[in-house]
């Protein structure tokens, strides 16, 4: 495909731990992002803005190129970084796994911000109620 396009795609992606368990802890949390950064990093044409979440799940912001596939690309992302992360801190366990489903949501550029803040307030909008349900639905049979 040509790379002559212009494009703005910018995505607010979140997913949970299996079952929603407190999975990233104070010790993973921090390399299951470095992981995540990587491989968007390594992702041609994608750029992170941010990553955060809380102990049970986990938000983005992203903006990719128009010749990437959204649904197998949040599959590799998942499951890329839990083979990263188990396979550097397991030891015979696994210490992360994720849940099958993810929400994703676009906004445009302007917003970015505003979409950065949010991920980046992730456990003081959990604590206050805060949260906006449109950025941390994950399938539209949740409530």
């Amino acid at each position: 495909m040509s790379r002559n396009y212009y494009s703005e795609i910018n995505l607010h992606i979140v997913w949970h731990t299996k079952t929603s368990l407190p999975l990233l802890t104070p010790t993973v949390e921090p390399v299951a992002h470095r992981c995540l950064k990587k491989r968007i990093i390594d992702t041609p044409g994608a750029f992170v803005h941010e990553i955060g979440g809380t102990e049970n799940h986990v938000h983005l912001a992203v903006t990719i190129p128009p010749t990437l596939t959204i649904s197998d690309w949040i599959g590799e992302l998942k499951g890329g970084t839990s083979h990263d992360v188990n396979q550097q801190m397991g030891r015979q366990q696994k210490v992360l796994q994720w849940q099958a489903g993810y929400g994703v949501v676009s906004f445009g550029t302007k917003d970015l911000d505003w979409v950065k803040a949010y991920i980046r307030n992730q456990r003081e909008h959990h604590q206050q109620g805060t949260a906006q349900d449109r950025l941390e639905r994950i399938t539209h049979d949740e409530t």
